[in-house]
């Protein structure tokens, strides 16, 4: 069976594609098991759950939380952590989302006023509120830094979106809503889910390979500081490579947590079912969800 447990929509993030459109493809695909992640945002579960029934695919709930994580020394550092198995109607989880929500917009716009600070330097015209308008328009769920990205593509103002993040994102970024570990785990335990660390040694994205390139000293930091926090980590991803993917699952079964894995498909391309997640994955994860 094909599983896929990190899946991104339109509808909920900065995925290409709608929820049913999602979906489809998963079924066109064979995937038997999958979840829907976006960030911060639970505006495609609903949809999800009707939609994966009518094809036949298990479903799990899922997101993707952004949380400010405080390594023992230097500064502190974005992870991001996946929760799955909770009830999508939770009023708590709900609220919160509701303030990332609220904060994403607010840092999307002081974003943009820093990326015209850019322009007026460098003599291009600077966005305007049309142009903020047009981004917005752009955004099915949940507002961030890919949307801004891929209008300036959209524009001519970069070749890509890597570009767009190289030249402008990363030095005009804002800082995110401050999410602790301790809070993003009572949300998702408290709601009836698991917590699970996502693409720990993801050399291009959020991961604890920002601190360090090390595995071992990355998992020294998870044993030292997210053991009561987290019931698994995300060992099968995109980005992670065989020595990753081995070290990780030693870690797991070592610490009695459980191994999950996805492609992280955003669409950009579709690589849904694309990563070699075993079988037992599915069992583990619904046994840990059921026992929750």
């Amino acid at each position: 069976m094909k599983i896929d447990l990190h899946i991104h929509t339109s509808t909920g993030s900065d995925g290409a594609l709608p929820v049913e459109d999602v979906v489809k493809e998963a079924r066109r695909r064979n995937i038997g098991l999958m979840s829907i992640t976006d960030h911060d945002s639970l505006e495609a579960q609903s949809q999800a759950v009707v939609l994966t029934a009518e094809y036949g695919i298990s479903f799990v709930s899922g997101i993707e939380l952004n949380v400010t994580f405080q390594p023992p020394a230097g500064k502190s550092v974005s992870l991001d952590f996946l929760g799955y198995g909770f009830d999508i109607n939770n009023k708590n989880l709900r609220e919160k989302l509701g303030l990332l929500r609220e904060h994403r917009e607010k840092r999307a716009n002081e974003i943009l006023k820093n990326i015209n600070a850019e322009f007026a330097r460098e003599g291009i015209a600077q966005f305007t509120g049309k142009d903020m308008q047009n981004i917005k328009n752009s955004v099915d769920g949940a507002f961030g830094r890919p949307h801004i990205a891929a209008y300036m593509v959209k524009k001519g103002i970069v070749g890509d979106t890597q570009e767009a993040f190289d030249r402008y994102l990363v030095k005009c970024d804002v800082p995110k809503y401050p999410l602790s570990l301790t809070e993003a785990s009572k949300l998702i335990h408290d709601a009836g889910g698991i917590l699970v660390l996502a693409h720990g040694n993801d050399s291009h994205g959020t991961s604890l390979a920002t601190i360090t390139k090390d595995i071992e000293k990355q998992t020294q930091i998870i044993q030292e500081n997210m053991l009561e926090y987290i019931d698994g980590l995300e060992c099968w991803h995109t980005r992670h490579d065989d020595k990753t993917v081995s070290h990780y699952l030693e870690f797991v079964r070592r610490h009695g947590l459980i191994a999950t894995g996805g492609s992280d498909c955003h669409q950009k391309p579709i690589i849904m079912g694309t990563v070699n997640v075993p079988d037992t994955v599915a069992e583990q994860i619904k046994k840990k969800v059921r026992r929750k």
